[in-house]
């Protein structure tokens, strides 16, 4: 079972409003319906105000109590969760023939280490650790989404349109008659300057990723020996648990200062109209 903190920050944002909720359940509705049958067959009104103080006094009270909160807060978290998988299952589809040879073998490998164990261990439950194996896949699904758009992203820039533009913007600020253009032409510089420096920033990041996709394949791998050959339950460690998930938030954390550095660029690129220096383009 996955770990479902990382839907907490959507559940967070989840503003229901619980009479709302509270109104659409089942329960509600067909008492509801009760209630009009009765005044339909008696011909009487007191049903339908014995339903409105009812109704009335199950929205005050109903989406007040903390069970019911904790129910609705828990159907929601199941939503999210099928929606996350749905929608991990659907970019598994577009991934390249080979991609998803890789994506399936690692999803293989998790299920058979987690057999492994019950089966050699003789328990019915998985220590958390190896629950965590359920996380640690889906992160390899999305850095290796990740890591192939990065991939594709750097083939598709045109460094010697970037470089030309450079020089360009250098000779225009050195020949600038007033100071508007020269300052005009000195931001182009060091914009052009930047957007340099973030290839080598992008290249660095698709190389750490790549290493990062390894070494989750490769703790698989070792994961897979270890149970295989465990001479007691205790063996494994949290410790190397905690390393990988560790190092994979150090590398999802820069990935995201560099997704921040690239999209700043391009969207000046298209300001300016520098559309040969973004990546669609070339």
């Amino acid at each position: 079972m996955a770990d479902i903190a990382k839907y907490q920050q959507q559940l967070d944002k989840f503003q229901t409003s619980y009479a709302k909720e509270a109104l659409t359940e089942p329960v509600n509705f067909w008492a509801l319906a009760g209630f009009a049958v009765a005044a339909a067959y008696t011909w009487s009104v007191i049903p339908l105000l014995v339903a409105i103080i009812a109704e009335f006094a199950y929205v005050l009270v109903v989406p007040n109590l903390p069970s019911y909160r904790k129910l609705v807060q828990g159907r929601e978290r199941e939503r999210l969760k099928a929606l996350n998988k749905a929608q991990r299952e659907k970019l598994i589809k577009s991934f390249s023939p080979r991609e998803r040879e890789a994506v399936e073998y690692l999803r293989w490998q998790k299920n058979k280490i987690q057999e492994n164990y019950k089966k050699f261990a003789g328990v019915r439950q998985l220590p958390t650790n190896l629950q965590s194996l359920d996380r640690r896949w889906e992160d390899f699904v999305d850095l290796l989404d990740v890591y192939r758009r990065r991939k594709q992203h750097l083939k598709s820039i045109n460094r010697q349109a970037v470089h030309n533009q450079l020089s360009q913007a250098f000779r225009a600020a050195e020949n600038a008659t007033d100071e508007k253009t020269k300052r005009i032409q000195q931001t182009n510089v060091e914009i052009l300057k930047r957007r340099l420096a973030s290839f080598d920033e992008l290249e660095r990041s698709v190389k750490l990723v790549e290493g990062q996709l390894q070494s989750i394949e490769n703790f698989f791998g070792y994961l897979n020996d270890e149970i295989v050959t465990m001479s007691t339950p205790e063996k494994f460690s949290l410790l190397d648990f905690e390393q990988l998930s560790d190092s994979i938030a150090m590398t999802k954390q820069m990935l995201d200062a560099t997704s921040d550095s690239v999209g700043q660029l391009d969207a000046y690129n298209r300001e300016m109209g520098n559309y040969e220096l973004l990546p669609e383009n070339n």
